[in-house]
């Protein structure tokens, strides 16, 4: 149960520095869970992958919304996160 929890908190933080990339043009639905492919480079430093950087930027458009979650927030700002967010040239906004 604790390690399912983990990899949910995970995702969401995921979720929320995937949403720094993406086009605000382009509608996007805020889905924490398509950060998965980030979870292992966040969890244990390995690079980010392709995939997970093209999903960090998809979300961009979420991202606020994350960072004012403050179930997500922690996670958004979390080392291993900001580190997969700079790996992939994603910013992490700041938000009002």
């Amino acid at each position: 149960m604790k390690k399912l929890l983990a990899v949910i908190a995970l995702q969401l933080l995921v979720a929320a520095v995937l949403v720094v990339g993406a086009t605000p043009s382009t509608a996007v639905t805020c889905v924490p869970t398509q950060l998965a492919p980030c979870l292992k480079p966040i969890m244990n430093g390995s690079p980010p992958s392709s995939k997970c950087c093209s999903k960090l930027k998809e979300q961009k458009p979420c991202m606020c919304g994350y960072i004012k979650n403050p179930n997500f927030a922690k996670y958004v700002k979390s080392p291993g996160a900001l580190k997969v967010a700079k790996a992939c040239g994603v910013t992490i906004p700041k938000c009002k």
